[in-house]
């Protein structure tokens, strides 16, 4: 293990755990049940099994858990980007596609045709790359799975500025921001536009997340620990006071998540 890191061997990622264990020790509290003086015993937590906490601690651990219930933020709407369900329409019990006859299946086939006339279904695949990533795309010392996503982040980017979405006078909002890395390099991309801001939303707490590095003045950063099912954006309170145009960009997302962002925005 690093010196002044714990001395538990994390099987799962073939490494040493990266936590800071307490002084005298050699295992972190997640770790302590490894440590032989240690007769205090370690229970996953209710709120979160991912974690575990001191039996005896409980009660005041389950006080200040990141997953604990927390009061609704005032942009908390409950289902109001889950779309509207009619209860007439919503079968008893999902029926897979191969239990269904050919009859069924025919009709089936006319719905979709049916919704999806005058889609736009051809779509053509523009990727680009923007100046602002150039640095970091040539620099060596990314490997593949890194470059994999500053490519992805620099066509995002490329075809943000050939529609004319960079510009001043916007709030950008990421959604499933993770660690905020798509809005950084819009962001860097943006280093002389005034009246800029970024609102970052997550419905998970996240780690290593790089807004620190934004040092910009005019530019402002703002995340919103929320869910994109129940996010009413026209009532977080930035927005309703600045009433910038919405740029919605996202990299990280399922198509579910997709779908509600188009209600959402």
């Amino acid at each position: 293990p690093v010196p002044g890191r714990c001395a538990y061997f994390v099987e799962r990622k073939k490494r040493f755990c990266k936590m800071i264990p307490a002084p005298g020790r050699r295992f972190c509290g997640e770790h302590g049940q490894q440590e032989e003086e240690n007769d205090r015993k370690r229970i996953p937590c209710p709120l979160d099994p991912k974690h575990t906490v001191y039996e005896d601690q409980l009660q005041k651990h389950l006080k200040k858990c990141n997953s604990r219930e927390k009061p609704k933020p005032v942009y908390f709407v409950q289902d109001i980007n889950a779309g509207f369900k009619d209860v007439a329409e919503i079968p008893e019990k999902q029926v897979p596609i191969s239990s269904l006859s050919k009859e069924e299946l025919e009709n089936l086939i006319i719905k979709l045709k049916k919704a999806s006339n005058g889609l736009e279904l051809c779509l053509k695949e523009q990727i680009l790359s923007h100046q602002a990533l150039h640095e970091a795309l040539n620099d060596p010392k990314n490997g593949e799975s890194a470059f994999k996503h500053l490519k992805q982040q620099a066509s995002i980017l490329g075809n943000m500025e050939k529609l004319h979405l960079l510009g001043p006078g916007r709030c950008f909002v990421e959604f499933g921001a993770g660690r905020g890395k798509l809005s950084h390099w819009v962001d860097v991309a943006l280093q002389n536009v005034e009246n800029v801001q970024f609102l970052l939303v997550e419905r998970a707490t996240t780690r290593f997340k790089v807004d620190g590095k934004h040092k910009r003045r005019d530019s402002i950063f703002e995340r919103l620990q929320v869910d994109i099912q129940h996010l009413c954006l026209k009532k977080v309170p930035i927005l309703e006071r600045k009433k910038l145009p919405v740029v919605g960009i996202g990299k990280h997302l399922c198509g579910a998540a997709t779908g509600m962002n188009f209600v959402c925005v």
